[in-house]
């Protein structure tokens, strides 16, 4: 499966930004889908996935409710919508797919579990 992720941007803190993710060549809805976050000299951390169904979501700590996933599997999209935005969020994002239907959150939250990765979108919050 092809990902296109898009919806970067600048944006001030308390901000609100909506990323997308675009799948295409297989089924979209074998996969559980996730965003995760890359900050310059860090390493990629977990930010929130969705099952399948939609029906389970799990999202990082550090979201605190601010993110939501969401997928259209008509579509082959999933999105992130983020609002109040800080500067520590500053980072690329990147959505993943894992060909998986089991849910369990500690291979969910983890990276290298991921069988196909997008380019990536670039988030700056400023200050």
């Amino acid at each position: 499966v092809q990902l296109q992720a898009s919806g970067g941007g600048l944006v001030q803190a308390g901000g609100s930004l909506r990323l997308s993710c675009v799948a295409s060549g297989s089924t979209f809805n074998n996969y559980i889908m996730s965003w995760f976050r890359q900050a310059p000299e860090k390493e990629r951390e977990f930010v929130g996935a969705i099952n399948w169904r939609a029906t389970n979501t799990h999202y990082a700590d550090f979201v605190k409710g601010r993110f939501t996933i969401s997928r259209d599997n008509a579509k082959g999209t999933v999105h992130l919508q983020m609002n109040s935005l800080a500067p520590e969020d500053t980072a690329v994002y990147y959505c993943a797919a894992y060909s998986t239907q089991w849910w369990h959150i500690g291979s969910i939250t983890t990276a290298r579990k991921y069988d196909y990765w997008g380019q990536g979108t670039q988030v700056t919050v400023s200050s």
